[in-house]
């Protein structure tokens, strides 16, 4: 598996990469977004780590030129702990957030949790039920590919295994805790925003109005569920 570890700090990188080579994967290092997309246009990536403060082209810039492209996973790193900055690279696509300073034997567990959900989501489900439909929603497990009125919808590993949850329990309720430690697999803390950060952005691709959905609706106080159509 090929990681690319970018971000300004060259001691962070060296860092990240004696952890990352430690586990068997290869680290490709790039120190400002230009130089990552410059790389992921060469090499084949299997995830990306990205510092969001950078010269340059920032992460989370480069990150939204990345999705047009790519749904691999991308863990973002930033020095901020304001909730204002993770919603934010949430917002533009990465599947995970870590700040700064980090204890590095987390970030590897979550490269793995990451690395698993990616692989899975380009494999071949053994499951007999290859065809899950709700309402105009229509997902195929074996091509990995969801479609709404017939149209494809293009979802990151994350969002897809999140709506697959759903499409696979309608009607069941989810608290935050649950999805993140089912989806992410590790135990879950503060994490309302990122789960919430990832619906909304699954809304927005299969809602009419997202801002008032028909499928994935929120039970207050308790989690989210998906409506059987």
């Amino acid at each position: 598996m090929n990681i690319l570890v970018c971000d300004d700090d060259k001691e962070i990188v060296e860092a990240i990469t004696i952890y990352l080579k430690q586990e068997g994967y290869n680290i490709i290092p790039a120190y400002n977004g230009k130089e990552a997309l410059e790389i992921m246009k060469k090499e084949e990536i299997h995830l990306v780590i990205l510092d969001i403060m950078m010269p340059e082209l920032d992460g989370i810039h480069a990150l939204d030129k990345l999705r047009e492209t790519s749904s691999i996973p991308v863990i973002m790193l930033s020095a901020k702990s304001e909730d204002v900055d993770k919603i934010l690279g949430l917002n533009v696509g990465a599947d995970d957030y870590m700040t700064k300073p980090f204890n590095p034997l987390e970030l590897v567990a979550r490269v793995k949790s990451q690395i698993r959900r990616y692989t899975a989501f380009g494999g071949i489900d053994k499951e007999s039920e290859s065809i899950l439909v709700n309402g105009a929603i229509e997902m195929d497990k074996d091509k990995k590919q969801v479609k709404v009125d017939g149209e494809p919808i293009k979802l990151t590993p994350t969002e897809y295994s999140i709506l697959k949850l759903f499409m696979e329990n309608l009607g069941k309720v989810f608290s935050s805790s649950e999805i993140y430690e089912k989806i992410w697999g590790e135990d879950a803390y503060a994490t309302d925003n990122i789960v919430s950060v990832h619906i909304r952005r699954i809304r927005e691709k299969i809602e009419i109005n997202p801002k008032n959905p028909d499928y994935i609706k929120v039970m207050w106080g308790v989690g989210y569920h998906m409506d059987k159509k």
